[in-house]
């Protein structure tokens, strides 16, 4: 392993970031590759921490300060693999090679913070006005709903008016086919008699005078009905006490 010292990298977009990494490696244990290591090189070590320090200046400088920012995992793979071109000769293997710290000056990290800290607010505030959209459409929906209800209680209960409004009206037409059928075929000769008989009764209720013209059906019939009254018996009244005294003495 070896420890690449602290170093001050500038970006793409002229931003002074401090850097540092850590490289794994080891000398591949043949006999060819740990002669490379002794006689290819000098202090692989010093070579390794060295070619890091170079390597990572080359990436990060072709990178601005927000991309860098957030691409160490394209950082670190590609510090790999450039140390894995370069120490190929040497004996060396590259295990694996990664950022520790990737740290921009306070000025920078503070705007940075103040960026997030606003990014968050605006969020938040988003994330509420959504949920207050959510609530007031809820509410809309509600009372959407319970129009649409009380509409179509309306209409049913309209709706059940008329058909007994038809019922009734249907009923009524039907007693009066009923009644004019019966006057038809059971009173056909004698139906302006029924009438004439119909309006004296309904006369007769309020006392008023009828004038029937003689020898009408219509007469006859009263006629008939005051014979009858005339021969209904008329009952005695019973003596009285006093009476019986009177006439004693």
């Amino acid at each position: 392993m070896s420890q690449v010292q602290p170093q001050q990298v500038i970006t793409k977009d002229k931003v002074v970031l401090n850097v540092d990494a850590v490289v794994f490696f080891k000398v591949r244990p043949e006999e060819q590759w740990v002669k490379a290591s002794e006689y290819n090189v000098n202090n692989f070590e010093a070579q390794i921490e060295m070619l890091a320090r170079t390597t990572l200046r080359n990436i990060i400088g072709t990178m601005e300060m927000s991309e860098a920012n957030v691409g160490r995992e394209k950082i670190n793979a590609e510090l790999k693999d450039q140390l894995s071109q370069q120490s190929k000769d040497w004996g060396i293997e590259i295990m694996r090679a990664e950022l520790k710290d990737l740290q921009p000056p306070p000025d920078i990290q503070e705007s940075m913070n103040n960026v997030i800290k606003a990014d968050n607010l605006r969020l938040a505030a988003q994330n509420q006005a959504n949920a207050r959209e959510l609530e007031a459409d809820g509410f809309k929906r509600a009372a959407i709903k319970s129009a649409e209800g009380k509409q179509q209680a309306a209409i049913l209960e309209a709706e059940g008016q008329r058909q007994a409004t038809i019922k009734i009206a249907e009923g009524d037409a039907e007693a009066t086919k009923l009644r004019n059928e019966a006057l038809t075929t059971y009173f056909k000769d004698t139906a302006v008699t029924y009438k004439e008989l119909e309006t004296i009764a309904t006369s007769l209720k309020d006392n008023a005078k009828i004038i029937v013209p003689q020898g009408n059906a219509t007469s006859l019939i009263l006629n008939e009905l005051d014979h009858t009254r005339q021969m209904l018996p008329i009952p005695i009244p019973t003596e009285t006490k006093n009476d019986k005294s009177h006439n004693s003495k």
